[in-house]
């Protein structure tokens, strides 16, 4: 269900926006959007693991937020982060 640390470095790296640069909201949304990712597919087999979905929704809120100050801060930034992580909005 968790990244490991391969390829949490690996995201920073892509997504880092100055060298050694790890809370940018691009690197946050990065790293959440993965581990989201993970839990989804641990959820899709473990339907009833209620503590994981609950921990699924807050990372949901908190990637939603970052994206929301991202938005309202820099839209170019937002609209390049979202269509490389591929998200609908």
């Amino acid at each position: 269900m968790s990244i490991t640390p391969e390829r949490k470095t690996a995201l920073i790296g892509e997504y880092a926006v100055t060298p050694g640069d790890t809370g940018s909201p691009e690197v946050q949304v990065a790293i959440l959007s993965e581990r989201i990712g993970n839990l989804t597919e641990h959820l899709k087999i473990h339907a009833k693991d209620f503590h994981s979905r609950r921990g699924l929704l807050v990372m949901v809120g908190q990637r939603r937020r970052l994206l929301d100050y991202l938005k309202r801060t820099e839209r170019s930034r937002y609209d390049t982060l979202i269509q490389r992580l591929g998200l609908r909005r």
